[in-house]
């Protein structure tokens, strides 16, 4: 009976004083969190998978034990222990005590027929015939340690990956123009297909060019492949239920699929079956236009505008909503009128100065949390204990962050939630720096936990500060940015090289620019998406800096409520 009656009260309003009928209003006839959207939820979900095996699974086909040194063919019946003791001089400024890229220079023969011992004043060399590894640490053959890529050519992985988000750059110019010409669900499929043939081909590259190569293509899906399920969630729901759709996502769904992986590449035994097994199931993404919709958002800044309202009836057909012809009639004619708009390119972005300013610093601040998230996952390998339990353990942080900012965002905000995240990361980024052992490991869990809710905060900012016209696009173009500081971010780590807390200290800093860059931005929770360019500025314009939507939330309603009381006077 309420339901009936609030649609009849939205359905007076709107024929007495000729309002403007946007998506939002139509959708909240037709259900605005109903059975439909949670059938969309919960049909996205092998799309995270996608996203986890595209980002993830290089890094443990190029991670190589640190704990590694120059293997001596005469010494192969000592143990790996005594090998090491015996051949390789020791060098106390080396994190394992010991040097891992040279040996002594001897006649082994000799030495093992009259037990001679170790002299530090052998001459030494760099290692002659390749490297041993403490297989403990990572129990199965990495592409790394096939190719022997330390000492001299220690800086091969930071490239790979760094070349494997130069490729996340062009990908994101495609994908995202496809996203905006074609549909999101078209640029779904075509970023996992680009993915799968990339990932099955790097099994059959033999040298360092030829798998740089195939990562620069993998590059191409990431991000994309995942990110336009994200984006149909966004487009399908009312602005009140977006948060917590779009995190319990991130929450359910990926946070499972990236904690189990460290326990799959184990059980796959080889990078070869690793890089097949996160890429053949990439493949399944042709099915998705069997069972997936296209966003009615899409459609009608294209001007199909009978095609998104028919989406939308079966909206209010599976949700048990029925929705006023008049409502349909108005809002038909409201969507002509902005059609001109819509037309409009992505370049009028820049165009505008207001949402200039603040699509620049959304660029930044995603640049920020991306570098922060992705340098913690990396940096798992300096961390004195088990690779594989840390990397579960850091990944299965976004589990309870995910759920907590489902819940919170919308009451405190993108920009307060942010600030106070990303300071939390910065702090304890820092702190790693003075401690060992497990107490390392917590310190990491605690900043990813905080960064992982700043990410999510980041990454809802440009989908509901731009219109649907260009919000394929302008995602993704933000999504570009984050990619080239990406690009960074292997060689943040690989400063351990040189320094070996300096990686973190670095992530420490660029957090606390993070925060920074937050205060400058709009709140855009509780908000309606941005239909048209127009409707952009205005979100944007009249900002205050010490306000909780919260609040604002609660003095809207008692207003709504004096409101009421005065008219039935």
């Amino acid at each position: 009976m309420d339901a009936k009656q609030t649609a009849a009260e939205i359905e007076n309003k709107v024929d007495k004083e000729k309002e403007t009928v946007d998506y939002d209003d139509l959708i909240s006839y037709a259900g605005e969190c109903g059975r439909y959207q949670w059938l969309l939820f919960f049909s996205t979900f092998p799309f995270y998978a996608y996203g986890t095996f595209v980002y993830f699974s290089q890094m443990f086909m190029t991670e190589v034990s640190p704990n590694h040194w120059c293997r001596i063919p005469e010494l192969e019946n000592l143990t790996a222990i005594q090998r090491r003791d015996l051949g390789v001089p020791k060098d106390e400024n080396a994190r394992f005590g010991y040097s891992q890229c040279k040996m002594f220079e001897a006649n082994w023969t000799e030495v093992l027929a009259t037990g001679q011992t170790p002299d530090p004043t052998w001459s030494t060399v760099p290692c002659q015939h390749g490297w041993e590894f403490n297989l403990t640490e990572i129990p199965y053959p990495t592409i790394s340690s096939e190719l022997e890529w330390v000492c001299d050519k220690n800086s091969y992985q930071a490239t790979a990956q760094s070349i494997f988000f130069v490729g996340s750059i062009l990908g994101g110019f495609v994908i995202g123009w496809i996203a905006d010409r074609f549909g999101r669900v078209p640029a779904a499929v075509v970023s996992n297909l680009i993915g799968c043939v990339a990932g099955v081909a790097s099994t059959y590259t033999q040298n360092w060019t030829q798998f740089a190569a195939t990562r620069f293509i993998m590059g191409m899906a990431y991000d994309n492949c995942m990110v336009m399920a994200y984006l149909l969630i966004l487009e399908y729901v009312a602005p009140k239920y977006r948060t917590i759709l779009a995190n319990l996502s991130f929450a359910i769904f990926y946070s499972l699929f990236v904690t189990v992986l460290p326990w799959l590449v184990l059980a796959c035994g080889h990078w070869k079956t690793i890089s097949l097994v996160t890429s053949l199931p990439l493949a399944l993404a042709l099915l998705a236009p069997l069972y997936l919709p296209e966003s009615p958002r899409w459609l009608l800044s294209k001007g199909r505008i009978d095609e998104a309202v028919e989406k939308v009836l079966v909206i209010g057909r599976i949700n048990k909503k029925e929705i006023p012809p008049k409502v349909i009639e108005q809002f038909k004619l409201s969507a002509m009128n902005a059609k001109e708009e819509q037309s409009e390119s992505c370049l009028e972005i820049l165009k505008r100065p207001v949402i200039r300013k603040m699509f620049i610093l959304v660029c930044i601040e995603f640049m920020c949390c991306t570098i922060v998230f992705d340098g913690l996952v990396r940096s798992i390998g300096q961390l004195d204990f088990d690779f594989f339990m840390s990397f579960s353990l850091v990944s299965f942080t976004e589990c309870p962050s995910m759920l907590i900012v489902a819940f919170v965002m919308d009451c405190f905000g993108r920009r307060w939630l942010t600030i106070v995240m990303l300071t939390i990361s910065c702090i304890f980024c820092i702190l790693t720096i003075f401690f060992s052992g497990i107490q390392t490991v917590i310190f990491v869990v605690v900043a990813r936990f905080a960064v992982n809710m700043a990410c999510s905060a980041s990454m809802q900012w440009p989908a509901e500060m731009l219109p649907t016209s260009v919000r394929g696009s302008g995602v993704s173009i933000v999504h570009i940015c984050g990619y080239l500081a990406t690009v960074l971010s292997p060689y943040i780590v690989y400063l351990k090289v040189y320094i070996y807390w300096l990686p973190l200290m670095v992530l420490g800093c660029i957090a606390g620019l993070g925060v920074v860059v937050a205060f400058w931005l709009p709140e855009t929770a509780r908000k309606d998406m941005p239909h048209t360019f127009d409707d952009a500025e205005e979100l944007t314009k009249n900002q205050r800096l010490w306000t909780l939507p919260f609040l604002e939330f609660r003095k809207q309603k008692k207003g709504e409520v004096n409101e009421s009381f005065e008219s039935e006077l």
